[in-house]
């Protein structure tokens, strides 16, 4: 392990060998141009570098040498991890802030995180909260010995350091595939705007489709309205005698009115204007490339974010517009049903396990337990996963609780630890956060208080409900990022083994894009289902799931579905 600080100006910075423990195992090395010596470092000894941040240190290097580290230890990162392990979600998590901790001083906040209109300057973030008399490569060798010491005191200290790498390596490949980007198609994307939405509009205009939606929109509710105003467009469907509560689309499409079935086209075609149009390909699009933004563990689950752009969201109907290079593919690798399967895994419930070995988990549940009805099937285990309990969905879940009763157990067991207040951890130690105190006062036991039994009692046991069905979930779901980052850092490792050619160009939570000269497609392949199955044992053991992923080999992402 190597512990490495840039200089604030300049392209140099300093470089301290590390033993195991995360105490200084050598000399420190000043290193005048510190991406040359990383470099060096790297082809000799390919060592875990240790920072205090991939995304604002790992740019720096990409940019001006292109070493791809293997491995490296993100101190802001792993931070946040432990302060969710020990119940301080929120809480400051930048290297001044981990010192801080340590003196015992005030903790300053952690600086706010640039956007596409608001880029930190690399490097000064962490940098401005340490004293002026702390040294940043001392607070660094420092801080990482404490989040040593703190794993190895963990329950499971393998499963959290395993957590910690691949959280880290998620944070390499997200720096990595920003740089590179996803092939994007300016002409393509024109025509398929165009198609949809009609000419491009001057100034920022309305685009012509849109106007005579919204024309005929007005027409079919008989007044005139702006259908972006829920404000307007609720009360002329009430006057039709529609009453609506929002415009979202789920109430939309289960109203049987003209004005309805335009209004959920409108809504459709103004998203894909607004966020994916072309004013969003002028500011996110460079050289044939979307360059995506990408926020490791934005989400408290563990999932991505990202800093604009809409990378997790792209629209089916401008994939068209993902085209890979010529001579070039793209493999794009997908894991089907993974939720269920994680429940399966974690659970070990006998009967779930051999639903999810047959290849099409709702299927084989659909023949074991609902008379072959898979969409039956598919309800019942989505509704034990997300807690739903009224209508159909109720009466399903009775038949998984005869049928699979490990699996319910796991999942209803996380839904009362979150109703009293608790946490609840991913297979590696990803930790739920806890609700604010207020939602669980004691109610002395009275479930049939002033709002009735049949409203599930006060607010604040309705609040628990609540909270408890995020418990239920988040188990599933954190344990779910745990196998898609390990998966990643695999792929990422095989992929480097390949040969420089093949890149990671997109990731969405359970879903990869490598984009790969032709000729090695088929070792990509290779690749993925390995990865895929290397996180399977690492995340789970040895469980007898299978997590497969199934690639498809296309020149243009549209063609992978």
């Amino acid at each position: 392990m190597v512990a490495l600080v840039p200089d604030l100006v300049g392209s140099g910075g300093r470089l301290c060998p590390l033993r195991p423990d995360g105490q200084p195992a050598g000399a420190v090395e000043a290193a005048p141009d510190l991406a040359a010596a990383v470099a060096r470092r790297e082809a000799a000894e390919r060592p875990r570098w240790v920072w205090a941040a991939t995304d604002e240190t790992y740019p720096r290097l990409l940019e001006r040498a292109g070493v791809r580290p293997a491995r490296c230890h993100d101190v802001k990162l792993v931070e946040s991890l432990l302060l969710g392990m020990a119940g301080r979600h929120g809480s400051p998590r930048s290297l001044g802030a981990a010192w801080a901790r340590l003196h015992d001083l005030p903790e300053p906040a952690d600086a706010r995180e640039g956007g596409a209109d608001d880029q930190p300057v690399l490097f000064a973030a962490d940098r401005q909260h340490l004293p002026q008399d702390a040294d940043p490569l001392t607070a660094l060798v420092a801080v990482y010995a404490d989040q040593r010491r703190r794993i190895a005191a963990s329950e499971h200290p393998d499963r959290v350091l395993l957590l910690c790498a691949a959280e880290s390596a998620g944070a390499l490949a997200a720096a990595e595939m920003g740089r590179d980007g996803l092939p994007w198609s300016a002409a393509v994307h024109d025509g398929l705007l165009t198609d949809l939405l009609g000419p491009r509009p001057a100034g920022g205009a309305r685009p012509a489709l849109l106007n005579d939606l919204a024309l005929r929109i007005q027409q079919a509710l008989g007044r005139t309205v702006n259908p972006d105003s829920p404000a307007q467009v609720l009360p002329a469907f009430a006057r039709l005698g529609i009453p609506l509560h929002t415009t979202r689309s789920h109430e939309l499409r289960e109203v049987d009115h003209p004005a309805a079935a335009l209004l959920l086209r409108y809504k459709e075609l103004s998203r894909i204007h607004a966020a994916h149009g072309w004013a969003w390909r002028e500011a996110w699009v460079r050289a044939g490339r979307f360059r995506a933004e990408y926020v490791v563990g934005g989400v408290v689950s563990g999932r991505w974010a990202t800093r604009g752009g809409g990378a997790l969201q792209i629209p089916r109907l401008l994939r068209g517009a993902v085209v890979a290079d010529p001579g070039y593919r793209l493999v794009v690798a997908d894991a089907g049903q993974l939720e269920p399967r994680v429940l399966a895994a974690l659970s070990g419930d006998p009967g779930l396990a051999k639903a999810a070995s047959a290849g099409d988990l709702y299927a084989a549940l659909a023949l074991d337990a609902f008379a072959g009805d898979r969409p039956r099937a598919k309800i019942a285990l989505l509704a034990a996963m997300y807690g739903q309990t009224s209508g159909e969905a109720g009466q399903l879940l009775a038949v998984m609780r005869r049928r699979f009763p490990a699996a319910l157990a796991l999942v209803e067991a996380a839904a009362r630890t979150g109703e009293a207040g608790g946490t609840v951890r991913s297979r590696l130690g990803r930790t739920s956060p806890t609700p604010s105190a207020s939602r669980f006062v004691d109610t002395g036991g009275d479930a049939d208080g002033a709002e009735g039994a049949g409203d599930f009692g006060s607010s604040d046991q309705r609040a628990a409900r609540s909270w408890g069905r995020f418990t239920r979930n988040f188990v599933i779901q954190a344990s779910a990022s745990d196998w898609a980052l390990a998966m990643l850092a695999a792929l990422r490792r095989r992929l480097t083994a390949i040969g420089p050619e093949p890149r990671l160009v997109f990731f969405q939570h359970d879903e990869v894009i490598v984009h790969t000269p032709a000729a090695l497609a088929p070792a990509v392949e290779e690749a993925v289902a390995a990865a895929g199955d290397e996180a399977r044992r690492l995340v789970f053991g040895p469980t007898p799931v299978p997590f497969p992923l199934e690639t498809n080999v296309v020149e243009c992402y549209a063609d992978a579905k």
